[in-house]
């Protein structure tokens, strides 16, 4: 299991989790994974998170609020310019306005509005709705 995303195993951790009505789900820790639950926070998919430092790379407890209808990584990450976030926004998202994409640009990880308003592109790397 050496070889697999963090990200993409966390975010199904967590779906899987919202889709059994847990009131919390643990995993691994990684700053990417971290930026990534700092946004779902702020947006109000989850209920907050602690990160576990055991000394072996750490891991994360995220309370669930049950908020989270779907999340996950984008694979492959896609690069995406000022151009295409439509074009991706109507095949991960539902609807418009409807949760939103998160994007690694040259300044940081956002979210794909905020990303717009800076007119940033970057590489897709997961969606919640």
């Amino acid at each position: 299991m050496s070889q697999n995303d963090l990200l993409s195993s966390a975010l199904s951790k967590i779906q899987n989790a919202e889709k059994v009505a847990k009131k919390e789900c643990v995993v691994k820790s990684s700053k990417v994974i971290k930026k990534v639950l700092e946004i779902m926070n702020e947006r109000r998919y989850i209920g907050g998170f602690t990160v576990i430092d055991d000394g072996k790379g750490g891991s994360i407890v995220i309370n669930l609020i049950g908020k989270i209808n779907k999340c996950g990584a984008v694979k492959p990450r896609y690069p995406i310019k000022i151009e295409d976030y439509e074009k991706f926004e109507k095949r991960y998202l539902i609807a418009k306005d409807f949760g939103f994409l998160i994007v690694s640009t040259s300044k940081g990880i956002m979210i794909h509005e905020k990303a717009k308003e800076k007119r940033l592109g970057g590489k897709l790397i997961a969606y919640c709705y």
